[in-house]
C-alpha cells in the first residue's frame, strides 16, 4: 500500500471569526470545537495506518504553536516548513510537492487546510482510498461536497454526470465554477450535478510539480529557489526569503486548477464545513430544538437560532430575546451581529485595524480590558 503524505495548510490567519480568531491566534490553532484544536483534529483525521507523517506549512509567528499543538495529540510531523510570507495556496502546495518529489517522485500528497471539519473521519479516508488508484495513474483527485443548500461564500464544482447515491469514487470534472450569485447558486443546487469545493486535493508530487510547470510555470523558478536555499534544522525548513517573496500571491484554483484537465472528483456526503464564519459554526454545532448554541458563562432567556460565548472566566453574557443573533464575548472585545451579516466581519476588522486597534490583530492585555468593565454583558431584543 502507498502511504498518503498529508500536507496541511495552516499558514493563514483568518479574521471571519473574530473575536476568537485574530492573526496573532488564528482559528486553525483555536478550539472552536470540542476539546481539540481544528488544526489538532486534521493531524490526527490524517493519521495512523497508511498515512505518512505530514508535511505541514505554516507561518514563522505560528511555528511554536503548530510543533506544540501536534506534540500534544502525539503527532510528529515530517517537515515544519516556514513560509517567510503569506503568498496563498498555490505557493505553499507547490513548495510541499517539491520538497516530497527530492524524495519520491511518486509520493502521494493529500493537500487540506487544516482549519475544516469533518466530523467522520472515518468517512473521509475512506473517499481519499477512492481516489487513491486515479491518483497514482497521474489524475489530481479533487473532492466535491454534497451541498445541503444555495451557498454563495464557497466555489462549486460540475460534474460530468450527477452522483445518484454519492458513493465516493472518482467522477468526470467539467469545471470549477466561483463563488456564485444567489440566483446561480440556487439553480445549480437545483440541478444535482454540481458540488461543493472543499479546497481539498489528492496527488502524486510529480502531478503536481508538472501540473504547475504547465499552469503556472512562473511559480516554478522563485519557488524551487526558496526550497533549495532553504534553511534547515532537524524537520524544520524555513524557506529562503528573498527567492519566497518573488512568487506571485496566488489561490491554485486560479494558478492550477482552473486550467489542468486531468482532474476527477470523488463526491462526498459524510458532512464537511470550512467554518468560515460564525454562522457556520452555528450550523456545525445547533443541536436543540430552539437552535440555541451556548458556551461558557451564558445566560439566554427567551432566544432561538442563535450562538452565544463567552470566551473569558468571569465575563457573564446574558441574552434575552435574541433571534438569529451571533454574540461572542472575550476579554478585550465583543462581537454582536446578526447571522445574515457575519460576513462584514472583515471589513469590522479592517475598519479596526484602520484606527491602529490593538485587538484587530491582536490581544489587548486582559487587565486593561477587564479592570474597565466587570459586570455581566446584557444583550436584550426590543
Amino acid at each position: 500500500m502507498t502511504p498518503i503524505n498529508p500536507v496541511l495548510l495552516c499558514g493563514g490567519s483568518g479574521t471571519r471569526l473574530w473575536p476568537m480568531s485574530r492573526k496573532s491566534m488564528p482559528k486553525q490553532f483555536s478550539r472552536l470545537l470540542g476539546d481539540e484544536t481544528l488544526y489538532q483534529s486534521a493531524l490526527t483525521r490524517l493519521s495512523g495506518f497508511g498515512w505518512a507523517a505530514p508535511v505541514v506549512v505554516t507561518a514563522d509567528a505560528y511555528l511554536e504553536m503548530a510543533r506544540d499543538q501536534a506534540r500534544s495529540v502525539g503527532v510528529a510531523p515530517a517537515c515544519l516548513m516556514v513560509e517567510p510570507s503569506a503568498r496563498n495556496t498555490a505557493p505553499a502546495i507547490l513548495a510541499a510537492a517539491l520538497h516530497l518529489l527530492e524524495k519520491d517522485p511518486q509520493a502521494l500528497m493529500l493537500v487540506a487546510p487544516s482549519d475544516h471539519a469533518i466530523p467522520d473521519a472515518d468517512a473521509f479516508r475512506a473517499a481519499v482510498s477512492a481516489g487513491t488508484a486515479a491518483a497514482l495513474e497521474g489524475r489530481i483527485v479533487t473532492f466535491g461536497i454534497h451541498p445541503t443548500r444555495a451557498e454563495t461564500g464557497y466555489g462549486w464544482l460540475e460534474l460530468g454526470e450527477a452522483p445518484g447515491d454519492f458513493r465516493p469514487r472518482p467522477l468526470a470534472l467539467k469545471r470549477f465554477v466561483e463563488k456564485p450569485k444567489a440566483a446561480q447558486a440556487h439553480a445549480m443546487l437545483a440541478a444535482g450535478t454540481y458540488l461543493w469545493n472543499a479546497g481539498i486535493f489528492l496527488a502524486t508530487a510529480r502531478t503536481l510539480v508538472d501540473a504547475f510547470r504547465a499552469h503556472a510555470g512562473h511559480l516554478l523558478l522563485p519557488v524551487q529557489a526558496a526550497v533549495l536555499d532553504a534553511m534547515k534544522d532537524q524537520n524544520i525548513v524555513h524557506l529562503a526569503a528573498e527567492a519566497w517573496n518573488r512568487a506571485e500571491d496566488i489561490s491554485v484554483d486560479f494558478a492550477v486548477m482552473e486550467r489542468a484537465t486531468n482532474l476527477c472528483v470523488v463526491p462526498f456526503a459524510a458532512g464537511w464545513s470550512d467554518l468560515g464564519d460564525w454562522d457556520a459554526i452555528w450550523r456545525e454545532t445547533a443541536t436543540e430544538a430552539d437552535g440555541m448554541i451556548t458556551t461558557g458563562d451564558v445566560t439566554a432567556i427567551g432566544c432561538e437560532d442563535s450562538l452565544l460565548r463567552s470566551d473569558t472566566p468571569g465575563v457573564e453574557l446574558v441574552g434575552i430575546g435574541l433571534t438569529d443573533m451571533i454574540v461572542v464575548a472575550m476579554g478585550d472585545a465583543i462581537l454582536v451581529a446578526h447571522k445574515s451579516r457575519v460576513q462584514e466581519v472583515k471589513e469590522a476588522v479592517a475598519r479596526l485595524k484602520a484606527r491602529s486597534a490593538v485587538q484587530a490583530e491582536g490581544f489587548a492585555p486582559i487587565a486593561t480590558a477587564q479592570d474597565a468593565y466587570r459586570g455581566p454583558y446584557l444583550f436584550a431584543a426590543e
